[in-house]
């Protein structure tokens, strides 16, 4: 029998921020359980540290120099809405409606188009608009073909919708249920006051007082808050908030939980404070590869499937995700060669398997970065802004070793996999190198030369 599946994939969630990853004072008790009783995996990364092209990573098992999109898009500007982003690349959702499933996406998609139904999908509700305050947020449902809106908090309508996919959907027929939830996006204002209440009283002690970011300035997306704590206390609700959504599907799932593969994480990092950033990559001019801003939260649980209880430290990503969610649900992409992504279901077993590669490869634009488990590489376009760091000596990123004579060694090494790995998968047309002659995303690609104007 197939496992359903149910993915909660938040926005701007970072590792950081939550009670399973040692935060001391954000309550999420409902994520708590599914780390005690699966698998956290304590070294999770996104391909890209900004929310489309994460996505996109997720959904097609691609690196953005495969699939195209790096930069988030802004999809009310016309020209942004008429570039046909993901066009012809098959999804997680095509390849699992082929393998018998159901398939629902309910919340934020981000991949370009998001008013319009995707292939692949049974039931579409997606949040593809909002207005600043972040309360009133217009969906379109697919099956009805129209624009309706809804007020209240994302979360809650999130869920219902969720909810009411998982009430009427073919009951003989294994599912896929996707939940993107956004609440812990920027702005960070009125979130639900009975937990920011709560929350104004904390000392956000898990966040450290870095020194400023050495090797970049502040970035505009977002700028820093005026009031520091509030941001915090908001944004921590905003945890509270979306777990307490995870709390009401698993409550809905009942008598199903068991023959159901949950999944919990997030598109990228974020920085809090961290740094001296607000913000995830593009929170810092030229664009960062933070720890905060790369990791992601990602637990996993099914009884029976996934042995209780472990914390791996094996370096995973979204597109190693996208290759084990396939696994767990008996399919397999085309052309398999072409997917950087392998599947860790085998771990979570407690199987044996060939030995895990100890990389991971991160690109944003024109910057890429690899880290194994100690040291980490990110190249920018300008070779001077190259950066080399010693995670274990130095794990707030503020020394850079790139030019130091006793690390060339390693700076071989790292640019070589790096080099090779973009060698054997990037498609030069939708390469990240591109960067002024890549389509357009946004109005402030932080890669784009400031002399190019847009058509």
């Amino acid at each position: 029998m197939k496992s359903n599946i149910i993915v909660f994939f938040s926005d701007d969630h970072a590792a950081w921020a939550l009670p399973s990853y040692g935060n001391s004072e954000i309550s999420a008790p409902h994520i708590s359980e599914l780390a005690e009783t699966g698998a956290l995996m304590d070294k999770a990364f996104t391909p890209c540290p900004v929310c489309s092209p994460a996505r996109a990573s997720f959904w097609t098992g691609l690196y953005p120099s495969q699939h195209g999109v790096h930069d988030h898009l802004a999809e009310d500007d016309p020209e942004v809405g008429a570039t046909p982003w993901l066009h012809g690349i098959p999804t997680l959702a095509d390849y699992l409606r082929a393998a018998g499933y159901t398939s629902a996406m309910c919340g934020k998609w981000h991949c370009g188009a998001g008013e319009t139904p995707k292939s692949g999908f049974d039931y579409w509700y997606s949040s593809w608009r909002k207005t600043p305050k972040y309360s009133t947020m217009t969906h379109k449902y697919s099956d009805q073909g129209q624009v309706v809106e809804r007020t209240g908090y994302d979360t809650r309508i999130v869920t219902d919708a969720a909810i009411d996919f998982l009430r009427q959907r073919d009951g003989e027929k294994p599912f896929f249920l996707f939940i993107g939830y956004a609440t812990t996006h920027n702005p960070w204002i009125n979130r639900d006051e009975g937990l920011v209440s709560g929350y104004r009283n904390a000392t956000f002690g898990d966040i450290p007082d870095d020194i400023p970011y050495a090797f970049g300035e502040p970035g505009r997306h977002p700028v820093a808050p005026d009031d520091p704590g509030e941001a915090l206390a908001q944004y921590y609700a905003s945890v509270t908030m979306i777990d307490e959504g995870v709390g009401r599907v698993l409550d809905e799932l009942a008598d199903e939980r068991d023959e159901t593969l949950i999944v919990y994480t997030s598109d990228h990092g974020l920085n809090m404070g961290h740094h001296g950033i607000w913000g995830k990559g593009n929170g810092s001019e030229p664009l960062n590869m933070l720890e905060e801003s790369i990791r992601v939260p990602l637990i996993l649980n099914h009884a029976g499937q996934i042995t209780a209880g472990q914390r791996r430290a094996e370096l995973v990503n979204h597109c190693d995700l996208f290759m084990s969610l396939l696994d767990f649900a008996g399919a397999r992409p085309q052309a398999a060669d072409r997917f950087p992504g392998k599947s860790f279901r085998h771990m979570l077993a407690g199987e044996d398997a060939p030995a895990w590669d100890d990389k991971t490869i991160v690109e944003y634009g024109v910057v890429r970065a690899i880290r194994d488990a100690r040291y980490k590489l990110v190249q920018r376009r300008d070779s001077y802004q190259n950066l080399l760091h010693d995670l274990e000596r130095d794990p707030r990123e503020t020394v850079n070793l790139y030019r130091d004579p006793q690390c060339q060694d390693i700076v071989r090494r790292l640019t070589a996999a790096l080099e090779s790995f973009f060698a054997r998968y990037e498609v030069a047309a939708r390469s990240g190198l591109r960067g002024d002659d890549l389509p357009v995303h946004n109005r402030n690609e932080a890669w784009r030369s400031k002399n190019v104007s847009y058509s």
